[in-house]
């Protein structure tokens, strides 16, 4: 009995620390909700590629709604301006308790609680706020924001939280969007060094940015199609400096992840495992999806915009050939209403939406019709339209009484049971963006 005793207090034991580890790991540093598929070793493979002459095996899916998505009336500048408003009228109400702090990246019962700067989110709110002033030309946001680019250099100084490939969303949507939009010197500044920082998870063996943990650890030897849009912050340093290092590492990490993200019916794996010894391809999964072999929503989104963005700085084919793929396959796999699932393996059924996705893809599109400017202009175009339309009507918190947030039904993280349909703070920024896109700032 004693050393039955023993036993059942053990394992008691080690399950309360794992708990507290879990705890620990949702409200700190950068995107620790991803699954614990690192908890044996990684057993890596050899797959070289020739990245000279590399052609794509992914094929163009095409769009099967496209007559749908044209059918449909278009959003009105009115019912724009009205979605706007509705925004604003959320960033007033949190102006005093998010300017010394941050939204927390979910609700919780649709309630955003107040943060300090040090996880991965934080930029997004700030980014929101430098929207707002653009918007409404009211000086308290244009305050509010210039105060929270202060708090990011001192985050930067005294490095907090920073190993992990997010400092593109915290920075570029804070201090760059800072500059452009104030000409602040202090802000480059800070951006700058945040690019710095940035380019020291490059890895030059395997041409990519290591997305999470220690730089160089074996088990996290991988890419993630999420990383696609924080290659912004490096494309803008090379565009200030003329400083190579920085387009090249942006660069490069786009190249491999579109040799290796989109499978070949253009559905995107989540992350990708480089071989540490080679520098070569190694095997895909997800830390997020349904499965290995399914395409997490917000994956799928992350890859319509970042490839967007690289083909806009660079004017390479290959990132605009892979971003239309990933964005069809994307439009090909939402539900009636055009509001995804989680998981775009999931087209009908009880799984939980995830309107931040849908928020970032509907943003991407809009820029999509107009970079790419091809067959598919029109089709992205009224897809967004639509899409956005279906947020505002359906999925916003217009009606949940005590929300202090802008989008309903999100699923931050579905395996990791963490802020599943509740408010993120990065669908409520694309929305935003969104909106002021078609309102034409």
């Amino acid at each position: 009995m004693k050393k039955l005793f023993k036993a059942i207090s053990l394992i008691l034991a080690v399950s309360v620390f794992m708990s507290a580890c879990s705890v620990v790991d949702k409200i700190t540093g950068t995107d620790t909700a991803k699954k614990d598929d690192t908890a044996s070793k990684i057993v890596f493979q050899d797959n070289p590629i020739d990245r000279e002459n590399f052609e794509s095996q992914t094929e163009d899916p095409g769009v099967d709604k496209t007559d749908i998505f044209e059918a449909e009336k278009p959003l009105t500048h009115s019912q724009v301006v009205t979605a706007l408003d509705f925004v604003i009228e959320r960033i007033d109400a949190n102006l005093m308790d998010f300017t010394k702090k941050y939204p927390s990246a979910n609700t919780t019962d649709y309630v955003y609680e107040a943060t300090e700067n040090k996880g991965w989110t934080e930029g997004f709110w700030t980014g929101m706020l430098w929207m707002a002033y653009q918007y409404t030309e009211d000086p308290k946001y244009k305050s509010a924001a210039a105060a929270q680019c202060e708090d990011f250099r001192a985050r930067l100084e005294n490095n907090v939280a920073l190993e992990h490939h997010d400092i593109g969303f915290l920075y570029y949507l804070s201090c760059v969007k800072g500059y452009e939009i104030t000409g602040i010197d202090s802000m480059k500044e800070t951006a700058l060094l945040a690019a710095d920082k940035l380019l020291e998870r490059y890895n030059e063996k395997g041409k990519y940015i290591q997305a999470w943990g220690e730089y160089g650890k074996e088990d996290e030897q991988r890419l993630i199609i999420d990383s696609m849009m924080n290659l912004e912050l490096l494309y803008w340093a090379y565009t200030e400096t003329e400083d190579e290092k920085y387009y090249n590492a942006a660069y490069e990490h786009a190249k491999t992840t579109a040799m290796v993200i989109t499978r070949p019916d253009a559905s995107t794996y989540h992350t990708y495992y480089i071989n540490p010894e080679t520098g070569n391809p190694s095997h895909g999964v997800t830390a997020q999806g349904v499965s290995d072999d399914s395409a997490w929503a917000r994956g799928q989104a992350w890859g319509i915009y970042g490839f967007l963005k690289s083909h806009i700085y660079t004017g390479d084919e290959l990132f605009m050939q892979e971003g239309k793929k990933i964005a069809n396959y994307f439009l090909n796999n939402l539900p009636e209403d055009n509001v995804c699932y989680w998981d775009l393996s999931y087209t009908e059924g009880d799984e939980p939406r995830d309107t931040s996705a849908a928020a970032i893809a509907a943003s991407a599109l809009l820029t999509c019709a107009k970079q790419y400017d091809d067959q598919y202009s029109d089709t992205y175009t009224f897809a967004a339209h639509s899409i956005i339309k279906s947020l505002m009507n359906n999925y916003t918190t217009a009606d949940i009484e005590g929300s202090n947030s802008v989008l309903a039904h999100g699923v931050y993280s579905k395996p990791g049971n963490l802020g599943v349909d509740e408010s993120l703070i990065w669908g409520d920024y694309y929305y935003m963006e969104a909106l002021m896109k078609l309102h034409g700032i």
